[in-house]
């Protein structure tokens, strides 16, 4: 085991259990922020493991959740939007927290990696995470101002 696969297994310890107690308990509005948490622990999860394993495969599996995570919680919370109007959730510090993780990991992945097209698929990767769970986030916690319903 390298330091790779073991910081993957820890933030799948530490993150996934996170994600799978508010996805079990609580109210719905908090169910749907655990559920964007999951992208946000699993993404770069899968970074430090292609990175580990020398599988570049895990990258682009990454770069698949990074894109459809959000996405996922966006239509949840339109699914949901009954069950979500009298609660609105604030996770601000657990999704800055997340948003930091998947910087320092892509970050940490493209410096030991080499420069190139990989390079920029990675930058890509956590731009998607880091973006869209920043927006899925600020979407169930009230909306935009100025668009209606925010």
């Amino acid at each position: 085991m390298n330091g790779w696969i073991l910081a993957a297994t820890v933030e799948l310890g530490g993150g996934g259990a996170a994600a799978l107690w508010g996805v079990t308990t609580g109210p719905p509005a908090r169910r749907v922020i655990a559920q964007n948490l999951t992208t946000s622990v699993v993404c770069p999860a899968l970074l430090l493991l292609a990175q580990g394993y020398g599988r570049p495969a895990y990258v682009d599996l990454a770069l698949l959740l990074a894109l459809l995570g959000p996405v996922g919680t966006l239509v949840f919370a339109r699914l949901l939007s009954g069950d979500l109007t009298g609660e609105r959730p604030g996770a601000w510090a657990l999704t800055w927290t997340a948003a930091g993780l998947g910087a320092a990991v892509v970050l940490a992945v493209c410096v030991a990696g080499d420069p190139g097209r990989a390079t920029a698929k990675l930058l890509v990767i956590g731009t998607l995470l880091i973006g869209g769970n920043l927006i899925a986030s600020r979407a169930l916690a009230g909306g935009f101002r100025g668009v209606r319903g925010g």
